[in-house]
């Protein structure tokens, strides 16, 4: 007969560890914060060893105390510096086979992944305090670095290797990093343009390969980067991050990196490894620093082999409310009130990354309420509120928008959110869900807010549909913001500003704004983080009628300007007036041909 084993808290106050009343007052705190619990404990000023063991006692893992216990020196020397500093973890001893570790969260399946392929090894992870684990990495690893040849690297001393070129955004822990998986890699390569593909998966699933992926995407996110491209030239591989909307080039590798490394990320994504013809679509969902992350792979072939593109989206990413993402007050208040309608259709409209997305939670975030069943539609789900039910379109199981949409109005939903209105039969049922007493958001892909109608009717919906239940249009685009370290004022002509909507009285006006020298915290760039620019188009009786008509969209545009819509352009202006971003980068994320 197998013992149930007793919960963290139970178990301390049964040994003695801790009072009833000290983990009541904890589990209080975790149910506020979502917190860890042992942490919590700690931090409440509990004996870390206590708190521990009653955790390996929960886990059902063994636990070591690491200011008894000395790791064996010839465990620590076949596990790589930077591997246990990524993972917080320390090799205690090498016992045949086995390895055994001490772990921060022994159920961490990829350091156990990582471990296994760099020491060959079967892992068992005991689990230690985090603290511990990190103090003991420091002692026993000291610090060497990969040109000291730091235990368990094998790295040379001076492997004359800089495959590096323009990499100022990469830290000097993940440069060494990458620099030694290549190095490693480089020393038993054949650097040739070898096109076998059982070859390239062979390698793919060498350590130094593995290290080299897993850096790349690890590095993205420390540097908050939405996308990764790695893409194969004829003597190279370009490395490239796309931070605040822009690409940066990070580094340039030798051009045998390229299958191998192409073959680890489409096995990691589950893409046809032996597929190199055509585009291919994957995911791989990835932990690090303690939170969740999405990527969404793509799989492109061109010349000189495949292009890899990652959009990396954070799943736990906490949610901030509307009066952060950049709305003036005025804007902010008309969209809150549209979003307490008890019917009808609220959009977000922009281009691919314009963060229509963020917006839509923001608001759903604001609306969940105890009283109200919010229901989601999404491909992939990019955020996560607890409270409301989330559904992840999965097509080959026959999931699709239009599926799931018929199934949420017979769950009763007060509000259902469509993550794309991406096809004729999704728009019907969501036009058919805001006539039939719901509010539902969603979003589509057009220039400007009066353009969402008549992509609706392009698509197929009949205008008068649209007219009975559109409430309102919200255009967006994102922006960089100025680099609050080095931002400075200067002045320019207040007729430079003409063409953003601004009225000038004086020709010889003069008009302050500030921009960024560029300093080390924003990469010499001028500009750090984003802000939004939007436009909001609130439906009447005069502009219903108009669409009813298909009257033409500077008409209907008119019509919304004099039913007091702000052109994007026109709160770009008001961002440069207020310091918060330049006339260039309003240009930049704005302006079209023929504005």
């Amino acid at each position: 007969m197998v013992m149930a084993r007793k919960s963290l808290g139970d178990y301390m106050v049964e040994k003695g560890y801790a009072s009833a009343n000290e983990i009541e007052e904890a589990r209080k705190a975790q149910a506020t914060t979502k917190g860890d619990l042992a942490k919590i404990l700690v931090d409440l000023g509990l004996n870390p060893k206590h708190v521990y063991e009653a955790k390996a006692h929960e886990m059902g893992v063994g636990y070591v105390d690491l200011s008894v216990y000395k790791p064996e020196a010839s465990a620590v020397n076949i596990v790589p510096q930077h591997v246990a500093k990524r993972h917080n973890v320390l090799p205690l001893k090498k016992d045949g086979t086995f390895l055994y570790v001490a772990m921060a969260d022994p159920n961490n399946i990829t350091a156990a992944d990582d471990l296994r392929l760099v020491s060959r090894c079967s892992i068992r992870g005991v689990l230690a305090s985090p603290l511990d684990i990190e103090e003991a990495i420091g002692k026993l690893y000291g610090s060497a670095t990969v040109d000291g040849a730091a235990p368990g690297t094998g790295a040379p001393a001076k492997g004359g290797m800089n495959p590096m070129r323009g990499n100022e955004l990469v830290d000097e822990d993940s440069q060494s990093a990458m620099k030694l998986a290549m190095a490693q890699y480089s020393a038993k390569a054949e650097v040739s343009d070898s096109e076998d593909v059982d070859d390239g998966v062979k390698a793919s699933e060498d350590a130094p390969i593995v290290r080299l992926a897993n850096t790349i995407i690890q590095q993205a996110i420390k540097e908050r980067a939405s996308d990764i491209h790695i893409e194969p030239d004829r003597r190279a591989v370009r490395v490239r991050y796309r931070i605040d909307g822009v690409l940066h080039e990070t580094m340039t590798m030798p051009n045998y990196i390229k299958m191998p490394l192409t073959a680890r990320y489409k096995i990691m994504s589950e893409m046809n490894i032996a597929e190199r013809r055509v585009p291919q679509d994957g995911r791989i969902a990835i932990k690090y620093d303690g939170k969740d992350y999405d990527l969404r792979v793509s799989c492109l072939p061109n010349l000189h082999g495949e292009k890899i593109v990652m959009r990396i989206l954070d799943k736990g990413s906490v949610m901030i409310g509307l009066n952060k993402l950049g709305f003036t007050d005025e804007v902010r208040m008309q969209i809150e009130e549209l979003s307490q309608q008890p019917n009808g259709m609220l959009l977000s409209t922009g281009p691919t990354g314009s963060g229509k997305t963020t917006t839509q939670y923001s608001l759903l975030n604001k609306l969940n309420d105890i009283e109200k069943n919010i229901v989601t539609v999404e491909d992939p789900c990019e955020y996560q509120l607890s409270g409301i039910t989330q559904v992840q379109v999965n097509k080959k199981a026959g999931l699709t928008f239009s599926s799931a949409l018929r199934s949420f109005l017979r769950q009763d939903p007060d509000i259902i959110m469509v993550g794309e209105m991406r096809d004729l039969e999704t728009a019907e049922i969501a036009v058919e869900s805001a006539l039939t007493g719901h509010l539902v958001l969603s979003t589509l892909h057009t220039n400007d807010a009066p353009s969402a109608t008549i992509r609706l009717i392009d698509m197929g919906v009949e205008p008068f549909l649209i007219a009975a239940t559109l409430v309102g249009i919200v255009a967006q685009r994102l922006g960089r913001k100025i680099c609050s370290n080095c931002k400075e004022a200067y002045e320019v002509p207040a007729i430079d500003l003409k063409r953003f909507g601004m009225e000038i009285e004086d020709p010889q006006q003069m008009v302050q704004l500030w921009r960024g020298r560029g300093c080390e915290i924003c990469r010499h760039t001028g500009y750090k983080g984003r802000i939004g620019f939007y436009e909001l188009m609130r439906m009447n009786g005069e502009m219903a009628e108009m669409v009813v008509h298909r009257s033409p969209l500077t008409e209907l545009k008119a019509a919304a300007k004099a039913n007091g819509m702000h052109e994007l352009r026109e709160d770009g202006l008001l961002k440069v007036l207020a310091g918060l971003t330049t006339p260039e980068e309003v240009m930049r994320v704005v302006f079209t041909a023929g504005y």
